[in-house]
């Protein structure tokens, strides 16, 4: 199986980065287009997409309508464009309202959006379920606006459509399934957007092509909130992932490389929980977010009545690094090297998730590891050390602990105890004694 690469996940990340997305309309069927396109290409999976029509009730929600965005522009008395989506997206507000009208400047100021504290970047702004229109631009250029009239033009449309989202299913040896989840909603900023889908689609190529899958991989692809809503509420999702979920992961801002960081579920005890914790603490420090701290899907899925374990995956956690929601959020600020990091701690969580079992040692007392060829011969100062790992695995082995534990335990990733548990159970001297406990039937919390 061939490598991916942090550089092959930002060429992706970078397909996606023009696409004028929202809730709803072309960007998110193009971007699902590119995304299906990829995981087929490189795997052989195929991405379903669905639509969910306009007003169809979604729990306490509505769908809304389709967003069609043509051309959005001002220009001043001289004809010269001052801002223009066609230069860059975030220049009007997200779902406006069409409009074709000459004001003066003091009007034309009701409509703008600046982020004042930040007086070089365009802000990116929206308005999903009040209807209005209005455009974005730096507070710099907003202050060097002179006295006239200004042609405001927005040629969009509100209209009967739909909402889309993609979902690529991958079986596996069990029923149970380990969930991704990522949005596809806004527009040009690469860190809070782009990342997440072409890292899930990176993944989603990965689980296709282990040589063997314990598990059923689910990966999916909508709009932030009023997606995930109207996902766990059509077609029996919300029923079907209650009863075979063992671990959910949402994946947001994974492409810088500042930080690593976990949103935890409301109670922090699931094994979503537990996993992601381990692999991230054996890779150095991260940030570690309570869900009081929330904010992408995994306030849905933790929702009151949905309870599912799911976890927020970030490198720079949504909302702590200064180019957020602006125009900053731009190419530069995710690197091959910051896919990569993520990429790799994801495979090690799907590794980990694959190979969790708990063990119980099959002899009485320490086993002799000599006569088996697992430890050296020979007793010499420094010779144990080789061993070590294996022995402090054996400590531990007492079918109280799954390998998460033990990892955990014993300070050894759980990467590294996968080949030592191999070892062991090919010698006879471990057995599983069942599935992790928040793999039985539909018990996914670990409290």
């Amino acid at each position: 199986m061939a490598d991916i690469g942090g550089r092959e996940i930002y060429e992706l990340a970078a397909s996606l980065f023009p696409l004028c997305r929202s809730i709803t309309g072309d960007g998110v069927r193009e971007t699902l287009g590119i995304l299906g396109r990829y995981v087929e290409n490189s795997c052989g999976a195929k991405l379903n997409v669905h639509e969910i029509p306009s007003g169809t009730k979604v729990f306490d929600w509505t769908v809304p309508k389709e967003w069609e965005i043509r051309a959005a522009y001002i220009e001043n008395e001289a004809g010269e464009r001052i801002v223009d989506m066609a230069r860059h997206n975030l220049h009007v507000l997200g779902y406006s309202t069409p409009v074709d009208r000459w004001v003066e400047l003091e009007e034309l100021k009701r409509y703008l959006y600046t982020q004042p504290e930040q007086p070089d970047v365009i802000p990116y702004v929206t308005s999903y379920y009040q209807e209005r229109y209005g455009f974005c631009m730096s507070e710099n250029q907003k202050n060097a606006l002179e006295s006239g009239m200004y042609h405001m033009y927005i040629d969009s449309e509100l209209k009967q459509g739909a909402l889309n989202y993609g979902e690529i299913v991958i079986p596996g040896e069990s029923g149970k399934e380990v969930f991704f989840s990522t949005y596809i909603c806004h527009p040009s900023m690469a860190n809070n957007e782009c990342s997440g889908p072409a890292l899930s689609a990176a993944l989603a190529s990965y689980a296709a092509r282990l040589s063997k899958r314990t598990y059923t991989y689910r990966f999916v692809y909508l709009p932030e909130t009023i997606g995930s809503i109207a996902y766990l509420a059509t077609e029996g999702r919300l029923e079907h992932l209650k009863g075979h979920m063992l671990a959910g992961f949402n994946l947001s801002c994974v492409g810088d490389d500042r930080d690593y960081s976990i949103v935890e579920t409301r109670y922090a005890d699931t094994l979503a929980d537990k996993v992601l914790k381990n692999v991230l603490g054996h890779n150095g420090a991260y940030s570690r977010y309570s869900f009081l701290q929330r904010g992408s899907d995994e306030r849905q899925y933790n929702a009151p009545g949905v309870e599912l374990p799911v976890v927020c995956f970030c490198r720079s956690k949504f909302g702590t690094y200064p180019e957020y929601h602006t125009s900053a959020d731009d190419l530069g600020l995710i690197s091959p090297a910051g896919f990569q990091g993520s990429f790799d701690v994801m495979r090690e969580v799907i590794q980990a998730l694959e190979h969790n079992e708990r063990y119980q040692m099959a002899v009485c007392c320490e086993p002799q590891l000599g006569k088996r060829g697992l430890y050296p011969t020979i007793s010499q100062k420094g010779g144990y050390d080789a061993v070590e790992a294996m022995m402090n695995f054996i400590a531990y082995a007492d079918g109280r602990n799954d390998l998460i534990d033990i990892s955990d335990l014993i300070g050894v990733k759980v990467k590294d105890l996968i080949p030592v548990a191999g070892q062991l159970r090919e010698n006879g001297l471990i057995a599983p004694v069942n599935a992790p406990a928040a793999a039985e039937g539909g018990g996914v919390w670990t409290r």
